[in-house]
């Protein structure tokens, strides 16, 4: 007779029922895919994930009297998500006919997503109606939708009352937020608060870019507008977290280089550039614009050069050559772009049709130089020379564009003038040198903007002003830090740190609410997005001049290296691409000349 010892035994039943589990998770699946499409049941996925976060802070709350909001300090402990009975450790919050209770919480940063609250067994056997307000700033957490100082519910609810549920859990909201007041609005009532947590809703991907060097400052930008973008990269590339919740085509390419730099590919940015142009039948502009038509173009010739994706390139080629065409007729014999539709460059330069003149030009030229490279990728040669043929007219038309241009700039650092500036050096028909000593560099960081800063950045390191740019990096991204910000702006005016008060404080006596006295155009007060990835272009730009990071062919098949230290002592990084992380060093000596550690994967050719 065979016998079977113990382990022998226990490993056939592990087996066994490790099989079993298979077959049975097999079936149910089979069983769940059968009955939805039975059900006629449209099934999607989701590949975002969830985390909970306690808050950091208790800000205020409306009475310092324990019997109105007592032991509060429990809501900063760790939570589990589960309502447990009889529970002592709870805050509780009591109303009367004359007092209601509040309180105002800091989750710490910015965060995407909603709330989770765990009540407790109060004396009222029954629901407690709360208002729930987020914020991007204690401000606006503290605020009223007035009418007037720009609070509102738009793209996102921010503001609103609710139930609570009796020794039960609820999660409400869907905005961008890092504060939290909760009122309580029901008289003569006590609420129990044993958790409130924040739901932050992300994308969990790895952040294999990064930068680091002997400043701090700059090292705490760099992460900053990565968070800002990781932020806006939920189900398609945002503009804003809590306003602007939308495919704005132009706005995303700050955003497509911070993607690249920090995060290499991602789905996020193709699905975008597929729903903006499945939106956008020709002759339409996407979003209106005609500017954020060509940057459609100019984003998918960076993409194909980060990532080198033929067939995701093959895919674009029916559109792409349609818009081409299209382009190419609004440009007459004599090189005159005659774009239509929305003539925008960014908000701040909206004022100033001179500027937006001159962009609008540039970007064309870029555009017909953008749509050669890719035709003769694509072997569309004809429409090549098209755009060929129509980049020499413009180029040559640039010369009286410029020369317009120039005689309208009276105050070199007003709105729009850096804009028009920027592109016309970036497009060829400017002279870098010249943008710079005459607009780029006048008065350092006024009239940038968190959109069109990013080719600003771009254009003075055409001129060789790299530690000028740095400088501008430091004043005025750094200005929003200063000011409490954990991501960048949608806009941001370096004088608005004048006798400013942080957002993440209680306003003291005297200070200015930045978020609530500035603004303009659509992003007046508390309307304006604190979390707008178009304002990352220092994460992007230190890898690319500081670093050094550069590519030469499409797919980062051949990568240039050459960093710009300015006046720092070292910095280090990584940068991702599609064989792999490049990992680079590089350290000052006391000559003054630099050592460089670089160490790539084989697939890549490395040149200086």
């Amino acid at each position: 007779m065979y016998t079977m010892n113990k382990g022998k035994y226990r490993l056939l039943c592990f087996c066994l029922s490790a099989f079993l589990c298979g077959y049975v998770s097999a079936f149910g699946e089979e069983l769940r895919a059968v009955s939805q499409k039975e059900s006629g049941q449209i099934v999607t996925s989701d590949s975002r994930v969830r985390s909970y976060i306690s808050p950091v802070r208790i800000l205020w709350k409306s009475s310092s009297e324990q019997n109105i909001v007592g032991n509060e300090a429990v809501l900063l402990r760790e939570g589990i998500g589960q309502s447990v009975l009889g529970s002592n450790n709870v805050c509780r919050m009591r109303s009367t006919a004359d007092t209601k209770a509040s309180i105002l919480f800091d989750f710490g940063k910015e965060l995407q997503g909603g709330i989770q609250i765990i009540t407790g067994q109060y004396p009222v056997n029954k629901p407690i109606r709360v208002r729930i307000r987020f914020g991007e700033s204690v401000g606006e957490a503290m605020s009223e939708i007035d009418g007037m100082n720009g609070a509102g519910n738009e793209h996102a609810m921010r503001d609103f009352e609710t139930m609570l549920p009796w020794l039960g859990v609820v999660e409400l909201g869907n905005s961008g937020f890092r504060f939290l007041r909760i009122d309580l609005l029901d008289e003569n009532v006590e609420l129990q608060l044993k958790e409130v947590r924040a739901i932050s809703v992300f994308r969990d991907i790895p952040y294999v870019g990064s930068f680091r060097s002997n400043d701090e400052r700059l090292n705490k930008i760099w992460e900053t507008g990565a968070y800002t973008v990781h932020l806006n990269m939920q189900e398609y590339l945002w503009d804003g977290i809590k306003r602007d919740r939308l495919v704005w085509v132009g706005d995303l390419h700050p955003e497509v280089m911070t993607v690249n730099t920090v995060f290499g590919y991602n789905e996020v940015v193709p699905k975008s550039l597929d729903l903006i142009r499945d939106e956008t039948p020709l002759p339409g502009w996407m979003n209106g614009m005609s500017s954020y038509s060509i940057w459609w173009l100019l984003i998918h010739r960076d993409w194909y050069y980060y990532h080198g994706d033929r067939d995701y390139l093959e895919e674009q080629r029916d559109y792409l050559c349609r818009l081409l065409q299209f382009l190419i007729s609004k440009v007459d014999e004599d090189g005159q772009e005659h774009l239509d539709g929305t003539r925008f460059l960014d908000w701040p330069s909206s004022g100033n049709p001179q500027a937006i003149d001159a962009g609008l030009h540039a970007l064309m030229t870029m555009a017909m130089r953008a749509g050669s490279e890719l035709c003769a990728i694509l072997g569309e040669n004809r429409l090549a020379e098209e755009c060929e043929k129509t980049g020499k007219l413009l180029l040559k038309r640039g010369k009286n564009v410029v020369k317009t241009f120039r005689r309208t700039v009276e105050n070199p650092a007003s709105p729009g003038n850096k804009q028009a500036a920027a592109l016309l050096t970036l497009s060829g028909l400017m002279p870098a040198g010249k943008a710079n000593k005459e607009i780029l560099l006048t008065d350092g960081a006024a009239g940038f903007s968190t959109f069109y800063g990013y080719y600003m950045l771009k254009a003075m390191a055409e001129g060789g002003y790299y530690e000028d740019a740095m400088n501008v990096i430091r004043a005025y991204w750094g200005g929003m830090i200063d000011l409490g910000a954990t991501t960048f702006w949608e806009d941001f005016n370096i004088n608005w740190l004048e006798n400013a008060g942080r957002i993440d404080e209680l306003l003291p006596q005297g200070k200015k609410d930045v978020h609530r006295e500035y603004g303009d155009f659509c992003y007046k007060g508390y309307r304006h997005s604190l979390c707008h990835g178009w304002a990352s272009g220092p994460t992007s730009w230190l890898s690319e001049y500081v670093l050094g990071v550069q590519i030469v062919e499409p797919g980062c098949k051949k990568v240039r290296i050459s960093p710009h230290l300015g006046e720092l002592k070292w910095v280090e990084g990584t940068f991702p691409t599609p064989y792999g992380a490049i990992r680079i060093r590089h350290e000052r000596r006391e000559d003054g000349t630099f050592c460089s550690e670089i160490v790539a994967p084989d697939e890549i050719e490395i040149v200086k």
